[in-house]
């Protein structure tokens, strides 16, 4: 509940400064309600009582990128402050590199938690690729989309679930699609068009390797299902 007023009062405060209308106002309580559904059901699926110091960092990241989803819905609809914006996003984007930090140091990682943050990056990409699309054109949502691909993909092959080990290419990986695309949002060109390339390389490699390796592993979800009666 803190984190979806925190969502509101977001709203309102780019309301009261720089102007939201109707389409931002829908996409950001949406995106309050899905983060207080989302998080409802992991404490309620884990079992944790209460978020750690590092998950409340994540739940700001999270309110930060919904004030950018809704700004980028507004986008679409009428003229914002790209300025407004992009702050925001290099707010969130520099809190990436703190709640791994603090749930280290306060001894509070958990496995919710983690997965909690990973969603929330896969998240903000989405919605800058939203964003950037409009400029460098609609293969930039590949970046965006590539998570939830993948995730769809594991609903057909139960392989595509198996837990992964604990890789720290894949932070950095978010970590650089994120700025790929804040800076193609704030400067977009021949350049940063080229990043995106890029961007997108590092992501397919990232996802790539993933995938082989569940799919070497793979016999280890055959034997589950077997022995399951």
């Amino acid at each position: 509940m803190v984190g979806l007023l925190a969502q509101v009062a977001v709203l309102a405060a780019l309301a009261a400064t720089v102007g939201l209308g109707g389409a931002g106002w829908a996409v950001g309580l949406a995106c309050g309600l899905i983060m207080r559904a989302a998080l409802t059901r992991g404490l309620t699926t884990t079992g944790v009582r209460a978020l750690g110091p590092a998950d409340a960092v994540t739940v700001t990241r999270a309110t930060l990128a919904g004030g950018v989803a809704a700004l980028v819905a507004d986008a679409y609809v009428r003229p914002v402050p790209l300025a407004t914006l992009v702050g925001i996003t290099v707010v969130a984007l520099v809190l990436d590199a703190v709640d791994g930090q603090v749930a280290r140091r306060s001894g509070t990682a958990s496995e919710l938690g983690a997965r909690f943050d990973m969603e929330v990056d896969a998240f903000l990409i989405l919605v800058l690729s939203v964003l950037v699309a409009r400029s460098a054109g609609w293969w930039v949502l590949a970046l965006g989309a590539m998570r939830y691909a993948y995730v769809a993909a594991g609903w057909a092959l139960p392989w595509l679930r198996l837990r992964l080990p604990v890789r720290y290419w894949r932070k950095v990986v978010a970590a650089t699609v994120g700025i790929v695309l804040v800076t193609a949002a704030a400067l977009p060109g021949p350049v940063t068009t080229a990043a995106l390339v890029v961007a997108l390389a590092l992501l397919v490699e990232s996802f790539g390797r993933d995938v082989i390796w569940q799919w070497q592993h793979r016999r280890t979800v055959l034997r589950a299902d077997r022995a399951t009666p």
